[in-house]
């Protein structure tokens, strides 16, 4: 791989969204995010005023999600909690598509609701990555929605909540980059806790990369151990 490990530190959202994490969980989280100089911590919203407080200062973000994990919020809801999260301090929003409505045809509502998410975002100074969550999906639905996600203004799109029935691969990563074309982020999420499975998310398009396992990845990767899987410890089943 030619990339160093700061620059694949710098791929990173450090991941921690198990409903029962502690603070102490999220300090520790934020102090390897700091360690390792990871992207960011990805939390949720609960924990993002502890983690704009342990991060001030540093180049380490603080994403949150939004809509999570099922998407199927109001509009206005999913806005309204991308804006107070940002009001404490987070600087990146990943929120959760309307799937249902995805899947009934509704294609319009979808893109309306990731829209208005994005509109906050930005308007506060912060990105936003779209989850589309690809195992819920048929080729077809994947594709309408990583375009009504670039359509709206998304900064990135992001494959999966991690609490659904699989995570990313490197087919659905390749679709993605497929369908939205260079000028869009690609976030390879759940699943991902090998260098390995890191590699494979990069090489199909991936720009950035969720994962609870970005410490062990970057100790393999110091170490030269062969790839080899491991449990998630942030919630997520992939």
């Amino acid at each position: 791989m030619p990339l160093t490990e700061r620059e694949i530190a710098k791929l990173i959202d450090h991941t921690l969204l198990k409903p029962d994490a502690t603070q102490d969980e999220i300090r520790k989280l934020c102090e390897e995010a700091l360690q390792y100089q990871f992207a960011s911590v990805c939390v949720n919203p609960w924990n993002v005023a502890q983690s704009a407080d342990l991060l001030r200062g540093s180049t380490v973000k603080v994403c949150t999600v939004v809509g999570f994990p099922l998407g199927a919020t109001l509009p206005e809801v999913k806005v309204f909690e991308a804006q107070k999260s940002m009001e404490r301090g987070a600087q990146e929003i990943d929120m959760v598509i309307n799937i249902g409505a995805l899947k009934s045809g509704r294609a319009g509502a979808v893109e309306a609701d990731i829209h208005g998410v994005v509109g906050a975002s930005h308007h506060a100074g912060a990105i936003c990555k779209v989850i589309i969550e690809t195992c819920l999906l048929t080729r077809e639905e994947k594709i309408q929605a990583s375009l009504a996600s670039k359509n709206a203004g998304a900064d990135f799109v992001k494959t999966s909540t991690g609490f659904s029935t699989a995570g990313a691969t490197a087919e659905d990563v390749r679709l993605i980059r497929e369908t939205i074309g260079p000028g869009t982020g690609i976030k390879a999420a759940g699943g991902v806790r090998t260098l390995e499975d890191l590699q494979k998310m990069l090489e199909a398009g991936a720009t950035r990369i969720g994962a609870s396992a970005g410490v062990k990845i970057l100790q393999q990767l110091r170490s030269g151990e062969s790839p080899a899987a491991s449990g998630a410890s942030s919630g997520e089943k992939y």
